[in-house]
C-alpha cells in the first residue's frame, strides 16, 4: 500500500470534519457539544453513538465502536487504510504525493491490479460473447428466465464461449503471462491438458465487490453438463466469505433492509420486479463474514431462501449468524413456490410485497419449525417442547424482551404466560443464566461492557479524557505524573503523545493519536479512552477531588508495579520510589484550578 507521511495523513484528515463526513451516512442531532444519532455498527433503538467535533472522533456508547474519519470510513464502507485517504483526498480537493513503497509493497498492489483488470477484460468479453452469434443459446436462455435486455445489462450478464481455453487465447493477446492468469482463477495451467479455462460453455455472471470491481464469476451450463453452477476459486481478489452477490446495487437503495437470497437468478429476478435491496450469499452457507458486510450497508434482512428442505436448514443457521452480528431477521414465506424467481413469474411483485409486510419473526420462525420435532398430541413431548422453548427464550439478555417472546409464545400455543414465565425463570435461576450473563459480542468485534469494569484501566481512561475535555489540569498535575505511570495497554503510548501535545503548546488533537495506530481494534481503543465518564460530579469541588484521587490511584498502581520488578541493588530505582511516596503525599493535598 502507498506510504504517507504524518503530515499528509493529519492534512487530509484536518480537512474533513467528522460531523460533515459521518452525517452522509448516520443521521446526527447536536446535544450539548456532541451529536448523536443510531449506530450504524450494531442494531439500538436509542442513539447511543456519539460525534464529538472537538475531537474529531466518533464513539459508541453501546457497542465501543469509535476512532476518527478514517476508521469510519474504513469500519463503514470496509475501506483499507489507503482507499479511506484517496476518498477523503478526494473529497477535501487535497492531491496525494505519489509515495514510493517498498519493493514488495507494490508487487503486491501491482499484481492486485492486474487481477482486477483481468476480471474486468474477461466480463467485458463474456458480455460481447452473449450478443454475438455464439452466445444465441446463453441469450435465449436467459431470455426464457423472462429478463429484460435492460437486466441483462444491469448485471452485466455474459457467456463464455464452447472452446475450452477461448479466454486464456484472448487474455494472452491482450498480454498477461501465464502465472498471473492462473493466479486470476480464470485460468488451469496443467502438464496434462495444458491451459485450459474455468468456465466454457455457460451462461456468466460477474461478481462485483461493494465498490463496483470485478472480483470473480459465477457460470451456469448451457446443456446437461456437471456441475449445474459454477464460482470462481478465492484469489487475492475475492474471498467467498465475504462478498455478496448484489450488494454493490443493493448498497444504494432506499428501503430499510436488504432481502437476503440463495442464488444469482433469485436477486436479478428481484432486482427486476423493483426490489433493488435483494442479495445473496455465493452457493455457500452465509458467514460471520457475509453478515458483517450487510450491517455495513443496513439493520435488517428478510430471508427469502428457498421453501424446501435445504433452504429452511440454510435459514435456521443463518438466522443466529445475523444476529450475533447485531441484524434484525425476519422469514418471507414463499410457498406454494420454491423460490423467489418462481414466485415473481408466478404471482407478481405486489404478492411478494405482501409477504414482506407478512413476514415471521425469525425466533417465532425457528420455534415453529422446531415444533415439528415434537408430538403436541402427547403431554410429555409437549412438556419437552415448552422445555426447549425456555431455554432459546434465556438467549434473550433483557428481560423486557424475554418477557415479550413468552407473550408471543404463550399466545401461539394457548399456554399460560405466568407458567411460561415461571419455566423460563425457574431454568435461568438454575443455570445462572439470568444473574450472570455472557456478554454479548457486537458486529464491531466488541463485547458489550462488564457492569464492573477493571477499576485501573477505568481511571487510567477517565484522567485522559478529563486532560482533553478540561486541559487546564494538565498545568497542576504535569509535576507529579508521567506517561510511564499509565500501565494499561496502549495507554502509555497514547498519554506520551497526550503529553508531547501539551508540552508543544499548540491545540490539543486527540484524533491524530488515533491515526498513529494502523489497526481498527487500537483506534477503537484509543477512541473509548477519550469517551470515559463518570456521574454525578456537579461543582468544581466535586471534580477537583475526583481528578485528585484519579491521579494518587494511577501513581499508586505505577509504584506498585516498579517496586515489584525493582532489583534490590537499584539505589537510583529505590531512590525513586522514595521520591514517588513524598510526591504521592503533596498529590493528596493538591489544588486543581479550573479557570
Amino acid at each position: 500500500m502507498p506510504y504517507y507521511d504524518n503530515d499528509t495523513i493529519e492534512e487530509v484528515r484536518s480537512r474533513n470534519d467528522i460531523v460533515d463526513v459521518i452525517s452522509q451516512y448516520v443521521h446526527l442531532q447536536k446535544k450539548g457539544s456532541s451529536y448523536f444519532g443510531l449506530c450504524p455498527f450494531h442494531s439500538e433503538k436509542t442513539g447511543s453513538f456519539s460525534v464529538t467535533p472537538s475531537k474529531q472522533m466518533y464513539y459508541c456508547f453501546g457497542c465501543g465502536a469509535g476512532g476518527n474519519v478514517f476508521t469510519f470510513l474504513m469500519e463503514y464502507e470496509n475501506f483499507t487504510f489507503s482507499e479511506a485517504m484517496e476518498a477523503l483526498a478526494d473529497r477535501a480537493g487535497i492531491e496525494l504525493p505519489k509515495q514510493e513503497m517498498t519493493s514488495e509493497a507494490r508487487r503486491e498492489a501491482d499484481k492486485r491490479n492486474i487481477l482486477f483488470e483481468i476480471n474486468k477484460e474477461a466480463a467485458k468479453y463474456f458480455y460481447s460473447l452473449l450478443r454475438s452469434e455464439k452466445g444465441k443459446l446463453a441469450y435465449q436462455y436467459f431470455t426464457k428466465r423472462e429478463l429484460s435486455p435492460e437486466t441483462m445489462q444491469k448485471f452485466g450478464l455474459g457467456y463464455s464461449d464452447k472452446y475450452s481455453n477461448d479466454l486464456y487465447q484472448y487474455l494472452r493477446k491482450k498480454g498477461y503471462t501465464d502465472e498471473v492468469l492462473k493466479d486470476s482463477g480464470l485460468v488451469t495451467i496443467d502438464e496434462a491438458r495444458g491451459a485450459h479455462d474455468k468456465f466454457w460453455n455457460r451462461a456468466m455472471f460477474p461478481i462485483m465487490d461493494a465498490n463496483n470491481k470485478v472480483v470473480a464469476f459465477g457460470g451456469r451450463v448451457m446443456g446437461d453438463g456437471e456441475p449445474k453452477y459454477l464460482n470462481s476459486p478465492e484469489t487475492m481478489i475475492f474471498n467467498k466469505s465475504r462478498t455478496l452477490y448484489g450488494l454493490q446495487l443493493a448498497r444504494r437503495t432506499k428501503k430499510d433492509q436488504f432481502i437476503l437470497c440463495e442464488g444469482y437468478m433469485d436477486v436479478i429476478a428481484l432486482h427486476q420486479a423493483g426490489f433493488d435491496n435483494a442479495i445473496a450469499s455465493l452457493g455457500t452457507a452465509l458467514t460471520s463474514g457475509h453478515a458483517n458486510m450487510i450491517k455495513r450497508y443496513g439493520k435488517d434482512v428478510y430471508l427469502s431462501y428457498d421453501s424446501d428442505g435445504a433452504g429452511t436448514k440454510a435459514a435456521l443457521r443463518a438466522i443466529p449468524i445475523l444476529k450475533e452480528a447485531g441484524i434484525t431477521c425476519k422469514v418471507i414465506n414463499m410457498k406454494p413456490h420454491k423460490d423467489p424467481d418462481e414466485f415473481i413469474k408466478a404471482l407478481g411483485a405486489e404478492e411478494y410485497q405482501h409477504r414482506i409486510d407478512e413476514a415471521e419473526n425469525s425466533f417465532l420462525f425457528t420455534i415453529r419449525i422446531l415444533e415439528r420435532d415434537y408430538d403436541m398430541s402427547d403431554p410429555e413431548s409437549k412438556s419437552a417442547f415448552y422445555y426447549e422453548v425456555a431455554k432459546r427464550i434465556l438467549e434473550f439478555p433483557e428481560e423486557l424482551e424475554r418477557n415479550n417472546y413468552i407473550e408471543a409464545i404463550a399466545s401461539r400455543y394457548q399456554v399460560g404466560f405466568d407458567n411460561m414465565r415461571q419455566m423460563v425463570n425457574h431454568l435461568g435461576t438454575k443455570g445462572g443464566i439470568i444473574s450472570e450473563r455472557e456478554p454479548q459480542r457486537l458486529k464491531s468485534g466488541v463485547q458489550k461492557k462488564k457492569t464492573r469494569e477493571d477499576g485501573m484501566m477505568q481511571s487510567q481512561r477517565l484522567l485522559l479524557t478529563w486532560l482533553v475535555e478540561r486541559p487546564q489540569i494538565y498545568a497542576a498535575i504535569r509535576d507529579y505524573i508521567e506517561p510511564v505511570d499509565f500501565t494499561e495497554g496502549i495507554y502509555e503510548t497514547v498519554a506520551r503523545e497526550l503529553f508531547t501535545q501539551f508540552a508543544e503548546g499548540g491545540e490539543l488533537n486527540p484524533a491524530r493519536i488515533v491515526s498513529l495506530f494502523s489497526d481498527e481494534e487500537s483506534q477503537r481503543q484509543v477512541a473509548e479512552i477519550f469517551n470515559t465518564n463518570v456521574q454525578g460530579m456537579e461543582t468544581d469541588a466535586d471534580w477537583e477531588k475526583a481528578i485528585r484521587e484519579t491521579l494518587v490511584r494511577i501513581k499508586q498502581n505505577s509504584m506498585e508495579q516498579r517496586r515489584r520488578n525493582l532489583d534490590p541493588t537499584d539505589m537510583n530505582g529505590l531512590k525513586q520510589i522514595i521520591d514517588d511516596k513524598r510526591r504521592l503525599q503533596e498529590m493528596e493535598k493538591l489544588h486543581i484550578s479550573f479557570k
